[in-house]
């Protein structure tokens, strides 16, 4: 296994692991609150739910695109 498919694997569980927290602040009762005000999540949520979605295109892009 070349290092780059490494690193793209890794980038997976990274992205994985964001998108389960990001998830899990979004059901937390301050979350809900602030959702129900604004209309939108924390900040640090949306940063969660991102840096997840972003790791996992570029784990997979990494992983199983590219040769």
């Amino acid at each position: 296994m070349g290092s780059t498919k490494l690193i793209g694997l890794v980038l997976l569980v990274v992205g994985i692991a964001l998108l389960y927290f990001g998830y899990q602040s979004t059901q937390s009762v301050g979350d809900q609150i602030t959702e129900a005000f604004t209309g939108r999540f924390t900040d640090e949520t949306m940063w969660y739910l991102i840096g997840g979605a972003a790791a996992i295109v570029a784990g997979g892009f990494l992983a199983f695109v590219r040769k």
